[in-house]
């Protein structure tokens, strides 16, 4: 086809700021989707995207219009999925900015700005939800007239729920956004990997944008960073679903099914070309590297090699998943994983307990430190004597209105940096902080405290050093390493009093006293004790000298001793649920 004809384009925008309705009028408008198959969201395909109304896999999409041909990726808003902005921007030409005309410009606005001007991308800005009473419309269009340095007349107005002027977007997409370079159709095949699924039967579904040259069914082809073969079985475009072609040529984005089987071998930001033909590899993506760690463990114990099937299929789609096997003597065999953010974490174990049926435990997430010069993942790895300790330290952006200013500034555990001004009623407060204060809930925090309005947004700045120390628990004398924690030193003593504390709350009695105890280098900061179960060992007495009874009571005070000084105690898995849920980081 003439690589004039096409216009690569993604909506990108914070969260819940209209991304998904845009995309599914794009799909009525164009007749993409007829309207008996249409549905809200249509491109969020799982489940869960529904549910918590967000946008976790962008999902491309064909559409023809106008003699033009509109390739169109949605992506998700939230700070956790900025990888797959990221992503999906490498693959297109153009980028519609989406602002809430309730709401403004908010941290994920910014951020993804950022991203699709490092990408040289055509901007389209857009006000959207013009429909609704509490509109600012006028406000929300000079606030992103300002930030573009364009004028209020280049800012279009719609109602993405509505229709209203949503087909003026796609003539400004047309118009304003550039075909791919005609002459890369006369180049080797070159594609580049953006995304891929697995299919038991086609093998790994690469998602691909052709940079170069074409390619057809039936061809031979090779990935160069992995140096692996395989034949395509199958080619075609997302319209949305999978659609069969002959070929797919430059400036094109659709699926190739490789034929190959394991699915480490193919990686986003790999390059396929045809196999034979030399040819360099194409400017992949930068992977992400994940700084909140967990570990997962299935709750049933044969279910472990499901759980590794499970996850080398999810980091198909999701190269920032990373994980590697661990043991823990109370928990079994599991893994420890590494994700972007805990949202990250949590959308990741709902797709494991709902896509595979899995059950899982699930450790309290905590951040990567560096330790006398080596990474710890764990507290398990946590040594003895640690003198020298640095911790991850990240860029924080709050986009806050003005009259929020003062409960947030107070609710941060940073240092201050500066305060930016986003028209009249709207600021930005700028932080540098540890990102174990991040991942506490501090999301949850800020819309608390703004009442919804606030957002944020942050990206790693380096290592820091930090006073940091290890709490332990011992339960019966015993230490238990899963319930471990890293902690700031100044704060040692109420992590442990409220570990003690929430182990008591959640674990079973025993026939015997049990002692809970938090210890800081061997000397105990916090205590708690279960009281012993009790049993009425004279129940069936009846009358009598009180004696006899005396004696199975002291019979049973000794037997009580015995036990707590041989007892080991059985610690169920839906205590570890429950403690690693009620916990923050």
């Amino acid at each position: 086809m003439n690589p004039k004809s096409l216009r690569n384009f993604v909506i990108i925008s914070h969260i819940d700021h209209g991304k998904s309705t845009l995309a599914d009028r794009f799909l009525e408008l164009t007749g993409t989707v007829s309207s008996r198959e249409m549905r809200p969201q249509f491109l969020d395909s799982m489940d869960l995207e529904r549910e918590k109304g967000i946008t976790i896999k962008m999902q491309p999409c064909r559409m023809s219009y106008k003699g033009f041909v509109l390739n169109l990726v949605d992506t998700p808003g939230h700070v956790d999925f900025s990888y797959e902005v990221s992503r999906s921007l490498a693959a297109v030409e153009g980028a519609i900015l989406l602002v809430d005309a309730t709401k403004g410009i908010q941290a994920q606005t910014l951020a993804n700005l950022d991203l699709a001007k490092k990408q040289n991308l055509v901007i389209v800005p857009a006000v959207n939800k013009i429909d609704l009473s509490q509109a600012r419309i006028e406000e929300t269009v000079e606030e992103l007239a300002n930030l573009l340095k364009v004028e209020k007349t280049d800012i279009l107005r719609i109602s993405a729920k509505q229709g209203t002027n949503v087909e003026q977007v796609l003539e400004t997409v047309i118009n304003d956004i550039p075909s791919p370079k005609e002459e890369n159709i006369q180049k080797p095949f070159r594609a580049l990997i953006f995304d891929s699924e697995y299919d038991s039967y086609k093998g790994v579904l690469a998602y691909v944008r052709v940079v170069d040259g074409e390619i057809r069914a039936g061809e031979r082809i090779k990935l160069l960073a992995t140096e692996t073969s395989g034949e395509v079985k199958e080619l075609g475009y997302f319209e949305p679903e999978f659609s069969p072609q002959k070929k797919l040529s430059a400036g094109e984005i659709g699926y190739i099914a490789t034929g190959i089987k394991e699915p480490g071998k193919v990686r986003v930001g790999d390059t396929i070309a045809k196999a034979g033909i030399e040819t360099r590899s194409l400017l992949g993506y930068q992977t992400p590297e994940p700084m909140v760690f967990a570990s997962l463990y299935p709750e049933n114990p044969d279910d472990f090699d499901l759980l590794k099937e499970a996850l080398l299929k999810l980091k198909l789609n999701d190269p920032s998943l990373v994980f590697e096997p661990e043991t823990k003597e109370a928990l079994g065999r599991g893994f420890r994983c590494g994700f972007l953010g805990t949202l990250h974490a949590e959308i990741i174990s709902e797709r494991l307990s709902r896509e595979f049926g899995l059950n899982l435990v699930i450790s309290t997430p905590s951040v990567v430190y560096k330790v006398d010069g080596k990474f710890i993942f764990s507290t398990s790895d946590w040594p003895e004597r640690a003198e020298n300790i640095e911790e991850p330290w990240f860029l924080l952006e709050i986009v806050t209105p003005n009259k929020y200013m003062g409960k947030i500034f107070e609710s941060i555990k940073g240092n201050y940096i500066a305060t930016k001004y986003l028209g009249s009623e709207k600021i930005i407060l700028v932080y540098e902080i540890p990102l174990r204060e991040i991942i506490a809930n501090l999301y949850d925090k800020i819309k608390s405290l703004s009442q919804g309005y606030a957002s944020m947004s942050y990206n790693f700045l380096d290592y820091r050093k930090g006073d940091l120390v290890k709490i332990d628990i011992l339960i019966a004398g015993q230490k238990e390493s899963a319930f471990s924690k890293i902690v700031p030193a100044e704060r040692s003593y109420q992590e442990g009093s409220a570990l003690v504390k929430k182990l008591k709350e959640f674990l079973p009695a025993e026939q015997f006293s049990v002692a809970l105890q938090a210890s800081l280098g061997g000397k105990i900061i916090a205590r708690e004790t279960i009281r012993a179960r009790k049993k009425d060992v004279t129940g069936y007495l009846y009358g009598g000298d009180y004696t006899r009874k005396r004696k199975l009571l002291e019979k049973q005070k000794k037997g009580k001793k015995i036990l707590k000084e041989k007892g080991r105690v059985n610690i169920p898995q839906k205590t570890f649920l429950e403690i690693f849920k009620g916990l923050t980081p």
